[in-house]
């Protein structure tokens, strides 16, 4: 999409994103996911936004760093942590990605397909392979893609959400041959007019992921849904999974 940015999709977002992602994912099982799992208790969240995991992982005990290109979602999450317990970093998840030791690397729902390239999501994962402890685990989330023709391009038009005096538009085109889905969020207010939030997603399929993580040094310890640790089903269109350093 021409003009995106690194830093597009957050500032975008920040002002809505609690609201409207709330429900994304099960925090608590996620936590409590993370906890059994993790050798100790220095965790990395990549791509960290408002801090909607980073916060509640911070209370659960983790010594939390947080890294995001959005200088707008890292006002929120600064709001939010009204303790200053998350050390903030403000870059690239790749090119700033701090050096660690971490005992866990988090990198959130679909926040890895916001890099644009199989190779900057290859180079991320081997960037986490480098931080993480003996023992330490990378835990993504992402979405299970649904097959289409290699040159397939398939356009969306549909109404996120609508009340009395504010409707959501979703627009969308899904590139097969390239992986990418890109979209507008139009948001119609009578008190604001109009608002447009772009997005975009270069994805990789979990076979696509298994080997780049493996060309990082790292194998699949589990994968799931989600965190409620339901069998991995690719139908459902997501998935959770945890790598370890492959000995």
């Amino acid at each position: 999409m021409e003009g995106y940015e690194s830093h597009t999709y957050g500032d975008a977002f920040a002002d809505v994103y609690d609201d409207w992602y709330r429900d994304l994912s099960d925090v608590t099982a996620l936590v409590e996911l993370i906890t059994e799992f993790s050798p100790g208790h220095n965790l990395c969240e990549l791509g960290v936004g408002t801090g909607r995991l980073a916060i509640p992982l911070s209370a659960s005990g983790f010594d939390v760093t947080g890294v995001d290109s959005s200088s707008a979602m890292l006002d929120r999450l600064r709001s939010a942590d009204t303790d200053s317990r998350i050390s903030v970093v403000t870059g690239d998840m790749v090119d700033d990605m701090p050096a660690g030791p971490f005992d866990v690397v988090l990198i959130g729902f679909n926040t890895l397909f916001n890099l644009e390239s199989h190779a900057r999501q290859q180079e991320c994962l081997h960037k986490c392979s480098n931080a993480l402890t003996d023992g330490g685990v990378l835990v993504v989330e992402g979405l299970a893609p649904p097959s289409q023709p290699d040159d397939a391009t398939v356009d969306d038009v549909s109404v996120k959400s609508m009340t009395t005096t504010n409707v959501v538009l979703s627009i969308s085109r899904h590139h097969s041959a390239d992986q990418l889905v890109e979209g507008q969020f139009v948001e119609f207010t009578e008190e604001h007019g109009v608002r447009l939030r772009p997005w975009s997603i270069r994805y990789s399929s979990v076979e696509q992921l298994d080997a780049m993580a493996s060309a990082s040094g790292l194998s699949v310890l589990a994968r799931f849904n989600d965190a409620s640790r339901s069998q991995f089903d690719p139908a459902t269109g997501r998935h959770l999974t945890m790598y370890c350093r492959s000995k």
